[in-house]
């Protein structure tokens, strides 16, 4: 018995990704997983329905990481997941192949964020090539993560 390998591949606290919660407590501009999905709820509405049967919730949402829009409906006595949606801040260090390369408040280093695709890809390069110091905000759900927006940091002189 004592011989025996235990292999622990995860190094995180456990924290699961997602959590339940019924879909009637669900509220538009908050969080809902659709089709495996990260998604913010834009919009939603509640249907009655006959005698014997449950009231469906039908919600229209975006997905957090591709804009794409997702709808889905559910009876609201239904759980649906609900991902843990993290927002945090970053200096920009460098714009490297298509990669950002980002320092939070404790001077960790991260360099596996892909710089945004379209206008805010772009207005992100074009603050960088001018020199300044920038912010950027990244979201996280799902073991997924994007810059979202960034904003120029106040220099100190």
């Amino acid at each position: 018995m004592a011989d025996e390998q235990h292999v622990f591949e995860t190094a995180d606290a456990g924290s699961s990704t997602t959590y339940p919660m019924q879909c009637s407590a669900l509220r538009k501009n908050g969080f809902v997983v659709i089709k495996g999905r990260p998604c913010k709820i834009i919009d939603m509405s509640t249907s009655k329905t006959g005698k014997h049967g449950h009231a469906k919730v039908h919600l229209v949402a975006t997905d957090i990481f591709t804009g794409k829009k997702v709808e889905d409906l559910s009876p609201s006595t239904h759980n649906m997941e609900v991902p843990v949606v993290k927002r945090n801040e970053f200096q920009l260090l460098d714009i490297d192949d298509g990669f950002l390369s980002l320092m939070d408040m404790e001077g960790e280093t991260k360099d596996d964020v892909k710089c945004p695709d379209g206008e805010l890809g772009d207005n992100l390069q074009t603050a960088f090539d001018e020199g300044k110091d920038l912010m950027v905000t990244i979201i996280s759900a799902m073991n997924e993560e994007a810059a979202i927006s960034f904003k120029e940091t106040a220099k100190n002189d």
